[in-house]
């Protein structure tokens, strides 16, 4: 391994790592014109590093970009505020009972109801 090669997923991971907080606050609002800029960066900078041969950063220039994707898709002002307004670990809980019912004809009702009342 080159030592640039270290460089550049110590890089990677320290962006990962200050990008964190953005998707976990649920009042952060990123505009699309700077997360898919982004995203984009770092997916091409990821061909490139593994191009030349260097996995470590290229692998780390993808999880950079993997981390962009996520806050444009839910950290957007786009984003549907059920979305936004979340926590990630109740979009996936969420995500996994929508695939759950996708074959069912079960029409889920106890899911509107909030305080004993329906919206």
């Amino acid at each position: 391994m080159m030592w640039q090669d270290l460089v550049f997923m110590v890089g990677s991971g320290l962006s990962i790592v200050f990008l964190a907080p953005t998707l976990r606050d649920a009042s952060a609002r990123v505009p699309l014109g700077t997360s898919l800029p982004s995203m984009g960066i770092g997916i091409v900078y990821a061909a490139t590093f593994f191009t030349l041969g260097m996995t470590f950063s290229a692998a780390g220039s993808f999880a950079a970009g993997t981390m962009w994707a996520l806050i444009a898709l839910i950290r957007s002002p786009a984003t549907p505020t059920v979305i936004r307004n979340t926590d990630l670990s109740l979009v996936a809980r969420d995500a996994r009972v929508w695939f759950s019912r996708l074959g069912s004809s079960e029409v889920p009702t106890e899911q509107y109801v909030v305080d004993g009342s329906r919206r």
